[in-house]
This record gives C-alpha cells, structure tokens and sequence, in this order.
C-alpha cells in the first residue's frame, strides 16, 4: 500500500538550505550546558569516589529574653576541613543582618509613590525610625580566648585564620552575639514573634545563630549575600544546644529532648510518653486548659530546655506559654517517628483535627517517594502569615475565625502548607541542595512531591499548583517579565510560578505523561537515595533522572528549564482517504522512473484522498463499508498465519500536526467515533527531531471518525486550545465579542 505526499521547495527556501548553521535541534544533547562530570559529581549523576563535603558541628547556648523580646547567644563551633584544599579563612552567615538598619535589602527593592497612605502605613515608610535588628557581635574568639580578626561584609562575615586550615584538619572557636527579635506581624520575616492582646508572645525563631557557609568543589565558597529572599545554602553537623526560656513557656526545637521530665509537669511527661505508643490519634500532651492557665501567668523564673541534634543542616525552635502541644506516632517501615503539633488556643479547633495527622501522612508518602525519613520527629508549630521550614520542625500559618469556625478555603490553605513545610525535612533538609543559588531545587522539587502526599491525605484534595493548566496563564504572559526556572532566584520574575509552580508542573508531566509514574518513581528515588546528606546540583538531578530510566530527556530539560517557551501543538489539517484499485498519477509517474508499465508493478492498493482531482465519482457514491478491497488484498497476498494477525481498515486519515509553540511534547490525540466510543493513541515527543514545525501521520481506522482532539485532559500546559480539535470549533457570539472588547 502506497502514500506519497509532495513537497514543493521555494527558490528562497533553496537559498536558505545552503546557508550552514550550527545544531539547532531541540533534542540536541546538553553537553554546552551541564557543567563537566568529574570524581566528585559523576556523568551518571551519582557522587563520585572522590566526592567531599565538610561538617560543622555548633554547642550553644541560647536565653530567650521575653521581656524585651531578644536573643542572647554564646557558641563554639568545631570547622572539620574534609576538602582537597587547605582553607585561609572561613565565611559565616549573619542571615540577621538583613534587618540591620543600616541593611541595602530595602534599598534594592523599587518603589512608587502612593496617592494614598494609612498613618501607620505613612509612618512605617517615611517617619518611623528602622528596626534595630541585625547581630550585634560581642566576640569572635580562639579556644585559647585570644581574638579573631574578622570583617562583616553585610550578611557574611570573613574569619581570618592565623594559618591555613589544613585539608583534613579541624577548627574550633568561639562567638557571643544579641539581636532584638522582630515582630514578624508587623514587619514581616522568616522568623520572629507574634504579640497577642492578651499580652503573651509566640516566638518562631531560626536563622538566630552565625553558621558557617559551604564550601564545596562546584562554587568554593557559596557567599552569595541574603537579601532576603532566596534561601539557604548549610552543611551537616551535630547540634548540642540548651535554650533558657521563662519557666511557663512550652518549647519545641530541631533535636532530642534531653531533660523532658525537667522540663514537663508530671502528667504532661505521662502524655509525651503516652503519645509515642498512639499510632492512630493524636495525644494531647499540654492541654488547652493547661496553655490558657499559663497565659495568665507571666512568671520571672526560668528553666533551660537541653537538645541534641545529630547531622542536621541547620536549627530552629519555638517558644510560648500559649502552646498546645499534641502528638502521635507513625510508622516509617518499622521504625517509629513522632509527629507533633504546638499552637495557641487561636488554632483551634482546626489545628487539633488537622495538623499533627497532616504531619504523619506527609512522613509516610514523601518516604514512599524518595527516602525513609531518619529523624526521630517533626514538628508543625502555628504561626501567622509564615510557611517556614527548618529540620524537623517548621512554622505554618492557616487560622480560623476569632470564632473558630472555618471554611474549606481555610482549612485546605492550612494543610497545603502544613504538608509543603513539612516536606521540606526532605528538600533541601535531608537532600541538600543550594537554595540561595538553585530555587527550584528544593521549591520546585517539593511542590510536587507535596502534591502526591495532598492526594493521599484526602482523596479529593483540591489541587492546585503543580497541575499543568494552572501554569498556562503564567508560561504565556509577557516574555520580558519571565525568567527560566535555571535562574539564581534573587533575580527571577513571579518567585512563586518560576521556582514552585513551574518545576513542580514540569515533573507532573515528566511522571504522568512523558515517563509513566513507575519509571519517573524508580528515577526519582534514586536520586534522593543517591544525595542524600550530600549537596546535589541541578545536573546531578537531571542526569541521574536519565541513567535510571535509560530516557533521554535532554529535550524537556531543556525546553522547561532552561528557557521561556511554552507549548501549543494544534491540528492543522485532516485528510480523508480512500482505497482503490485503480493506479493513480503517482503509480504511474513511479512506473515511469523505473521504464516499465503500470502493469508490471507488484500487487497494490492505493489511497486517494477525498479533495484530490482522481477523488472519482465511482468512490465518491461508496462508502468503505460497500466494498472490501482491502480483504481481498490481504486475502490474495498474504499466508493463512499472516492473515490471522493483520487488521483490515476501512477509514484512512491524513493528520498534519503544527506546532506554533517553542517547547516539544508528545502528541496526545482522542479520537472520537461516529458510534460514540472513543481511543486515545499517544505520540512521543521525538515524533518533532526532524521538522519542528509540523508533522504529518496517517491514522488508520475500522470507524469513521466523529471528533479528533488533541491533549484532552490539558496535560501539557498548552497554552491555546483554540487549535486543539477538529473539526474547527465554531466562534460563540459571545467569544466573538469578547474578542471585540479586548482589541478595543
């Protein structure tokens, strides 16, 4: 059976194909842009033999000054050197000092003048002196008590060494330090407290230490400064720390709890203990008649909560006298982790049903996906306005009415970010990627995987980010108000579609179209077992992806994360072909070339399409259903085995595919019968290698065609559907008049 189709070639087509050029293909590979394997991050993407990173261990020491709202620190930390290179000094991250008054964060950022300003929104901007944040460093200091030379250069500060710290070698000092904690209500943070009107506070505090930078093979010295967007870039260690709190406050931080019945009444000690055997409900441990009496109180005395963190990347806690504290066990493949919640009575009643569970069920899927969660506990603590994640514990806004009623606007924001903080423990927490630099590697990552465990947590989980029409809006706006997601995120447009929304979008479509969720699962599983507790890059992630699904996917790579395009594919055309028996022009041009007669050609068929001139009216008055020439084909040319698995098509159609869009994606069409049924058939993306604008496929049928439609489900984020179905939908009036306003 013969299908021919001619291309005719334009004069200034001609002198265009003489012209060379370099290799434009979307499916070249990305040899220009990964950087070069080495011994430390290999091609296949897995550590290599000589991979190193080093480890820094902190002993604080830490008073929560509730009276005046401030944080007094003393702490030594031990530098181990497990690089190739022999270090002259040392860089520490002063994250706080982004609040300094004398801080350019505010000075980076434009402005208009407002025609309209409240008093206290005219006072913050032009009359009100700038909080007094910032560390104020009361020492930097040897073991041997002798000073340290030091110079803060914003938010890092430079240690210089006496001599070079040697590969293999080891450093400890000494720093002591204050900083008044902001009212992140008010001013806004990552971190800080909230004032009640009954007088009490509810600190959230993390980023309250100087903590060493990492330094690895990929950048040196990661020393971007922090100007307050783009997050953080830490190393493991081990963590003893003893927070001094007022003696009615309920804390929970990044460690073991060294000291509970210390620290604890005898019957919530019962409860703590109580709860890790509860593996179905949560467990009370200080009760909401318990925090309101506390409330009350405002006591002068103190107690020290002692921890112990081993090989975490950084530490955060909480602390208030208005805490509820609940918690339950779960089951992480036989080993059993604690899931906990800490909240004001203003959480309530939605933070008691929802978070502690929404915690566990997070545990349990973003351990089925990447890696068993190896720390004894995580903690959900309730803040307003914030999503905040830190490891093993994080803060997460989502409060109901002053009443106490909510809604499931309310309740579905709440768990949302419940679920996206809490997986955090696993990006970048556990798998440790750069955030300062790479966004998306711990956002983008973590938005989807987020998605899975929202799925498993309530069947019917209203989705939103992440699902590939949710982007379209964003991936076919204004072009110079884009960024690509592999962009450092101080410097993209709309932070929250770039580094979540997108790659989160992006590995949607990896898993349920391009990949399938069995390969795209065993992929990604293997990266998060391969870095775990180490510092991933982006090509780690991407060629690991590759080796263990033996896909090339350089193409989608590229298209999504490298660059701004978008994709729409459309049906161009769709051409209705018959068979006959009687040669056609083709036929007999071909006998020509080779100097023989029509009548020496092999057995054939051949298929005529209905708008050509040899559409006779001989087909025209048959359907395909009168004749059977086909059968007779099969019939006089082919064994009795070869019979049995061949199929014999009545409709054949011609339909030419168009891709006015930059990206690549498969072809996803639904074909709709005149009876009703429907079939879907699936091409791959690579059906684009040679002609990037347009393909052709003949699609044969025992069913006449009704409807065809391409991507029905809306999974490839195509960015106009005007183009995806034929026959041509019609214009409503009211589309057209739509139209009409928006070009007037």
């Amino acid at each position: 059976m013969l299908l021919l189709f001619y291309t005719t070639v334009t004069s200034a087509q001609k002198t265009q194909q003489q012209k060379g050029h370099y290799n434009t293909s979307k499916f070249k590979q990305l040899h220009q842009e990964l950087p070069t394997p080495n011994t430390q991050h290999t091609a296949s993407g897995a550590p290599g033999y000589e991979y190193t990173q080093q480890q820094v261990d902190y002993k604080m020491d830490i008073i929560l000054d509730d009276e005046n709202q401030r944080i007094y620190g003393e702490e030594t930390i031990t530098y181990h050197n497990n690089s190739k290179d022999n270090l002259e000094y040392l860089w520490i991250q002063l994250d706080q000092n982004m609040r300094a008054a004398n801080s350019e964060t505010p000075d980076i950022q434009g402005s208009d003048a407002n025609t309209l300003y409240s008093p206290s929104q005219f006072s913050k901007t032009f009359i009100k002196n700038p909080f007094d944040g910032g560390f104020k460093i009361e020492y930097v200091k040897n073991i041997d008590g002798s000073n340290i030379p030091y110079q803060i250069n914003h938010t890092m500060m430079r240690l210089d060494l006496d001599k070079p710290l040697t590969s293999g070698g080891t450093y400890s000092f000494k720093i002591k330090w204050w900083y008044n904690i902001n009212n992140h209500v008010k001013d806004g943070g990552r971190s800080g407290f909230e004032h009640f009107p009954d007088g009490n506070n509810d600190y959230i505090i993390a980023q309250f230490y100087p903590r060493l930078a990492v330094y690895d093979n990929v950048d040196g010295w990661q020393n971007l400064q922090f100007w307050g967007r783009s997050e953080f870039a830490l190393e493991f260690g081990d963590f003893d720390v003893n927070i001094t709190t007022p003696k009615d406050h309920i804390l929970g931080a990044t460690g073991v709890l060294l000291n509970p019945k210390e620290v604890l009444s005898k019957n919530q000690y019962k409860r703590f203990e109580l709860a890790k055997k509860s593996f179905d409900n949560p467990v009370i441990i200080v009760t909401q008649d318990e925090a309101i009496k506390a409330e009350q109180n405002n006591t002068k005395k103190t107690k020290t909560w002692k921890f112990s963190a081993k090989n975490v990347r950084d530490y955060a806690f909480a602390s208030s006298r208005k805490y509820i504290w609940d918690g339950m066990a779960v089951d992480i493949n036989g080993n059993t982790v604690m899931a906990y919640s800490y909240y004001p009575k203003e959480g309530n009643p939605l933070w008691e049903k929802h978070s502690t569970r929404a915690v566990a069920q997070t545990l349990k899927t973003y351990s089925k996906y990447t890696v068993d969660y190896p720390y004894h506990k995580a903690i959900s603590v309730h803040a307003k306005n914030i999503g905040m994640e830190y490891p093993q514990i994080c803060f997460n806004r989502g409060r109901p009415n002053p009443d106490g009623s909510y809604n499931d606007r309310i309740k579905y924001r709440m768990l949302g970010v419940i679920i996206h903080e809490v997986g955090h423990n696993f990006f970048p927490m556990i798998i440790n990627s750069d955030e300062r630099q790479w966004t998306w590697m711990d956002e983008g990552l973590n938005s989807f995987v987020q998605m899975l465990a929202q799925r498993e947590y309530e069947d019917n989980y209203p989705l939103n980010r992440g699902l590939p029409k949710n982007i379209v809006g964003y991936m076919k706006g204004d072009q110079s108000k884009i960024a690509p997601i592999m962009t450092q995120g101080d410097h993209v447009y709309s932070f929250g579609a770039n580094a979540y929304a997108k790659p989160a979008t992006g590995l949607y479509i990896l898993r349920n179209t391009i990949m399938g969720p069995k390969l795209f699962d065993k992929a990604f599983k293997t990266y998060a077992k391969r870095w775990a507790f180490k510092h991933p890059t982006p090509a780690d992630f991407f060629r690991t992806m590759e080796d263990a699904s033996a896909m090339d996917l350089d193409w989608f790579w590229r298209g999504w994360f490298y660059t701004t395009g978008n994709n729409d594919i459309g049906i161009k055309e769709v051409k209705k072909y018959y068979v006959t028996d009687k040669p056609t022009e083709r036929a007999k041009n071909m006998a020509k070339r080779y100097g023989i007669t029509i009548d020496q050609l092999p057995p054939a068929l051949y298929l005529v399409s209905e708008d050509s001139d040899e559409f006779t009216n001989d087909l025209k008055n048959k359907k395909p259903e009168d004749y059977n020439l086909l059968s007779e084909y099969i019939s006089a040319n082919f064994d009795e085995q070869e019979k049995a698995s061949l199929k014999a098509p009545k409709y054949f159609y011609e339909l030419v595919f168009e891709k006015p869009g930059d990206l690549v994606m498969p072809i996803i069409v639904e074909f709709e019968y005149e009876d009703g049924t429907k079939e879907r058939k699936q091409y791959p993306a690579q059906i684009w290698r040679h002609n990037d604008k347009e393909v052709t496929k003949v699609f044969p049928s025992s069913k006449a065609i009704k409807k065809i439609t391409i991507d029905p489900d809306e999974q490839t984020a195509d960015v106009n559907l005007s183009n995806n179905s034929w026959p041509k939908n019609k214009e409503t009036k009211f589309e057209k008049f739509k139209k009409t306003q928006i070009k007037s």
